[in-house]
């Protein structure tokens, strides 16, 4: 890989508390979309309303001329086209994948980075071939550490020019539920979210699901790529090494009720019973409980909970409120997982804005 010059201030990236979003997040804002909150209705989210975020390109890959190496670490490497991809086992995955930087413009101070406020979120049904018997057919090496998935995906970070790439650790890249996908929500997967083959990783933060897959490298030694030991690690101070981002922290959305005031997305209801409806979701663990505050998270009353879309998929809750009085109102929810993980109110700030599951708040006016 090569080094390229950053341009002055590129590796400042906590914006002074009187800076408003610059062109180049508006930028990354127009390229990346999240998914509108009202999409929170929809078991599986529609491939048009699913979060995206693209680092570098979105790269052309001719899916007759893709080819798939197993190479390194392995006592027979292997070459994978499309059409022996698709004759493997065939299995298919709910999966809600949230984007490590979820929440990211909503910290004070704020990091420099892709915008989002709550809706880097989406539950999508994949299907493909369970990546583990590919391994064991190439023979892992008794010494073999860690797995590298590289992406056709090009581009520069920090100054550092680089294919997009992640490692797992052997352990995690062979459990049963990883894949190597060909389809989403039961067509070909398409440009944008990584065609023709990428990798899902159910419950780890979005930036393990690496898209366009060129090649997969098993490593004799800890991986010291760029996105897993400069990005995607939580810490306070810049020469902190800080902790890897890994599994999703328990979460809870709450679809806007009511309709919205076009610019500033606050929700006018009708004073009586508000029917609030939300979804929930954890990478550790199952939802065990959702809270809903409508008073600025001072008090707390339990919601009901549905049933998940899958063993990897959020799940639904609903809670009646009894909205009487008119005024103005915020709306917020929690989760609590199986490990009894609840979502924080305040904020869980880092540097790099990485895996903020602070709770929800939205404004609404009862009239």
């Amino acid at each position: 890989m090569t080094a390229i010059s950053p341009r002055p201030g590129e590796l400042a990236r906590i914006a002074d508390p009187a800076t408003g979003i610059s062109l180049d997040e508006l930028a990354l804002a127009a390229r990346n979309h999240g998914m509108p909150l009202e999409a929170l209705r929809y078991d599986i989210t529609p491939i048009g309303l699913h979060y995206l975020l693209v680092h570098y390109d979105i790269p052309h890959v001719d899916p007759e001329t893709w080819r798939l190496p197993i190479t390194g670490a392995v006592e027979r490497a292997l070459e994978l086209d499309l059409d022996e991809l698709r004759s493997r086992p065939r299995v298919s995955h709910t999966v809600t994948m949230e984007c490590a930087g979820n929440g990211r413009a909503r910290l004070r101070p704020r990091p420099v980075s892709q915008p989002w406020l709550d809706e880097a979120v989406g539950t999508a049904r994949w299907t493909g071939t369970p990546l583990a018997p590919l391994l064991r057919e190439a023979g892992l090496s008794p010494d073999a550490v860690n797995v590298v998935f590289t992406a056709h995906d090009h581009g520069t970070e920090r100054g550092i020019e680089q294919d997009y790439a992640r490692a797992l650790s052997v352990t995690d890249a062979l459990a049963d539920e990883v894949l190597l996908v060909y389809e989403m929500n039961g067509a070909p997967l398409p440009p944008q979210h990584g065609a023709p083959v990428r990798l899902i990783v159910p419950g780890w933060y979005g930036m393990a699901q690496v898209k366009w897959l060129r090649e997969i490298t098993v490593l004799p030694e800890r991986f010291t790529g760029f996105q897993n030991e400069t990005a995607y690690r939580l810490k306070s101070e810049p020469d902190e090494r800080g902790e890897p981002v890994t599994r999703i922290r328990p979460k809870a959305l709450v679809a806007p009720p009511g309709f919205p005031d076009f610019q500033t997305r606050r929700r006018v209801v009708d004073a009586g019973v508000v029917p609030l409806f939300g979804r929930a979701w954890s990478g550790t663990g199952t939802v065990t409980m959702v809270e809903v505050s409508t008073d600025g998270a001072q008090t707390w009353h339990e919601a009901e909970l549905g049933t998940p879309a899958g063993p990897y998929a959020w799940l639904s809750w609903r809670h009646s409120w009894q909205a009487d009085e008119p005024g103005d109102y915020q709306i917020s929810a929690r989760a609590t997982d199986e490990r009894g993980e609840t979502q924080p109110v305040d904020q869980p700030w880092n540097r790099q804005g990485m895996a903020n599951n602070m709770a929800q708040q939205v404004l609404v006016t009862v009239r």
